[in-house]
């Protein structure tokens, strides 16, 4: 007789979709986490949403960061950026993706050249994509 195991959430029903639509993951992105890392501990795709909150949070002004809490919502830049490697270095479905925004991160700390090695490294796995080697030349630019 075949185990019923429980089904892996699929991107589309995680709460990575809000970001997509504009909304902020929170209390329903937790739930979607902890339920696929209770199912499988190495699927770090799960990790994404965790990461961006965390990141989005720890970044704001105290003031704004104070009132956020207030409503039950925690966060710490760091922490954020650790849980974006995690994804980056051994996610699967969303490496990439944590790998834009780990730019974009490294970008708003003036971290010019970690950013612009991301971009290099997406670059070569996406060579048809035209708007990474854009960003280079900006960051370039800028220097």
């Amino acid at each position: 007789m075949p185990e019923n195991k429980p089904k892996k959430p699929s991107v589309a029903e995680s709460p990575i979709a809000d970001v997509f639509e504009g909304r902020h993951p929170s209390d329903g992105e937790k739930e979607w986490a902890e339920k696929t890392l209770a199912i499988d501990p190495q699927y770090y795709d799960a990790h994404i949403a965790g990461g961006i909150s965390k990141y989005l949070v720890g970044s704001m002004a105290a003031p704004v960061r104070w009132l956020v809490r207030l409503g039950g919502v925690t966060g710490d830049k760091q922490e954020g950026i650790k849980e974006l490697k995690l994804v980056a270095n051994r996610g699967h479905y969303l490496a990439p993706f944590a790998d834009i925004l780990l730019a974009i991160a490294y970008v708003r700390d003036h971290d010019k050249q970690h950013a612009r090695e991301l971009l290099a490294q997406l670059h070569e796995e996406f060579p048809e994509n035209p708007l990474f080697p854009q960003e280079m030349a900006r960051l370039d630019k800028g220097r």
